[in-house]
């Protein structure tokens, strides 16, 4: 399936919330809060179905972190062969994710940006190169910006913002020499995702 290229508004729109696809952006220019209905025609809505909501649910966590269909399904697929719940095993496989990482370390202002410093080849893991935005990233790997990278005015100028940047409790950040570590799998209570997983899960285990 083909990564959505339109305008990332309308997917906000389309849910009725905040999906931060831009990042900082949205607490400052936010369409949703100018136009706060779908995007299309503007017709009297009816209430949705079960379904209906449970796959709401699905494309707002696809949008959210920024993945495909087929991929979306594989870490539920994988999620239901771990032992817990298998919702919450789904959202940390979805926060485990190497794009996601970067952008919640602070190496960018938004999972688009991260993944496409992941895609350029500027990031590593553990000191070697990876540039897989879905790659997994395990509890006490080390993530951070190569070194000829840093010398792009693209690093220079996120500088400031990496200082100011408080990353969330799993993660630990060594802002001056752009490197941070995933110390452990959040909990659900932590992961700030605008998702009810639970419909998720009904919705494939049909």
């Amino acid at each position: 399936m083909s990564r959505y290229t339109g305008p990332v508004c309308k997917l906000c729109r389309r849910e009725g919330q905040k999906l931060y696809l831009k990042g900082d952006k949205c607490y400052t220019n936010c369409t949703l809060e100018k136009k706060p209905m779908p995007p299309g025609m503007h017709t009297r809505t009816r209430r949705p179905s079960e379904y209906g909501l449970q796959l709401r649910e699905k494309q707002k966590a696809r949008r959210f972190y920024g993945v495909g269909e087929n991929q979306f399904r594989l870490y539920y697929q994988k999620a239901v062969k771990v032992r817990g719940v298998t919702g919450e095993t789904l959202m940390q496989f979805l926060e485990r994710r190497l794009d996601n990482v970067v952008y919640r370390a602070g190496f960018a202002r938004s999972r688009a940006e991260a993944r496409q410093i992941v895609n350029h080849g500027h990031v590593a893991v553990n000191g070697r190169k990876v540039d897989i935005p879905s790659y997994l990233v395990d509890p006490g790997d080390e993530i951070s910006i190569r070194p000829r990278s840093l010398k792009m005015e693209k690093f220079k100028a996120m500088a400031e913002y990496l200082e100011d940047h408080t990353p969330p409790a799993w993660i630990s950040l060594d802002p001056q020499n752009w490197k941070a570590v995933f110390l452990r799998l959040p909990e659900r209570d932590e992961i700030d995702a605008p998702v009810d997983e639970r419909f998720i899960v009904e919705l494939y285990s049909k």
